[in-house]
């Protein structure tokens, strides 16, 4: 199991938003926990400092551009890319640096599975540079995918057959449990449970996670095979929950 860094990106500024908040009307709507003075480009080079790899830098809505380009810039060849990925920018992003691109919309329509769209990205970029954002709500006691700002629900479900359709397609999964997301209310122990019952290709879950609890959990629901990631709950990212540096430390001694 690793820790997964995160730099989240809206209208140029690292933050970390509730994600569910992010919508049409976010005037009205967004939540925002924490907006960084640092620059994202600083934010990259420490993670390569530190060892991170595997981290994500995730473009929330238009203006974050030049923003992705400062972030991957921090860290060439070392961040995997997402937001607004698809067909025709996918390339310019590996281009400039990006390990891996994070597709979840383009491969959808109308909320069932775009598998023409699916096919061609993963023939363009490589199944090794794909990563799919699998991210999902609960309904009843199931979980179904959920895109476009992560408000509309796909008729999707995370199962093993819909995770094995996938990972014929693509290299890692990442996957945020949405009604938790942002919260550091704690996680959504039973999709982890599933998620390593199923686990055949790299995963990284994200949501909730706010103490070492949640993060040991984790490892033994997981049986050790899910990766994860922090974002509010992180003293980084102005939260009160996890130590950085601890979380570093941990993942170097291989304690976690």
């Amino acid at each position: 199991m690793k820790f997964r860094p995160c730099i989240d990106l809206h209208q140029g500024s690292v933050k970390q938003i509730v994600g569910a908040s992010l919508t049409d009307n976010q005037a009205e709507t967004l939540v925002v926990n924490f907006t960084s003075q640092q620059s994202p480009g600083w934010y990259a080079n420490k993670y390569q400092n530190d060892g991170l790899d595997g981290g994500h830098v995730i473009r929330l809505g238009p203006g974050n551009d030049q923003a992705a380009l400062e972030a991957l810039a921090g860290w060439p060849g070392g961040m995997q890319l997402g937001g607004g990925i698809n067909a025709e920018n996918a390339h310019y992003w590996l281009e400039k640096g990006a390990e891996k691109v994070i597709v979840t919309s383009y491969v959808f329509e109308d909320g069932q599975i775009h598998e023409k769209r699916l096919r061609e990205l993963s023939a363009l970029v490589g199944k090794n540079r794909l990563v799919l954002d699998l991210s999902c709500r609960k309904k009843g006691d199931r979980y179904w995918i959920v895109t476009d700002r992560w408000q509309k629900f796909t008729s999707v479900e995370i199962s093993s057959a819909h995770l094995d359709f996938f990972a014929t397609f693509c290299s890692e999964f990442l996957i945020h449990a949405v009604d938790v997301e942002g919260k550091s209310r704690g996680i959504e122990e039973n999709l982890v449970r599933r998620l390593g019952e199923w686990a055949k290709i790299p995963m990284t879950y994200a949501g909730g996670v706010h103490s070492w609890e949640d993060v040991n959990t984790i490892q033994t629901l997981g049986g050790g095979k899910i990766d994860f990631t922090v974002g509010s709950a992180l003293d980084f990212f102005g939260g009160d929950g996890l130590k950085y540096d601890e979380l570093v430390n941990a993942f170097k001694k291989s304690l976690i």
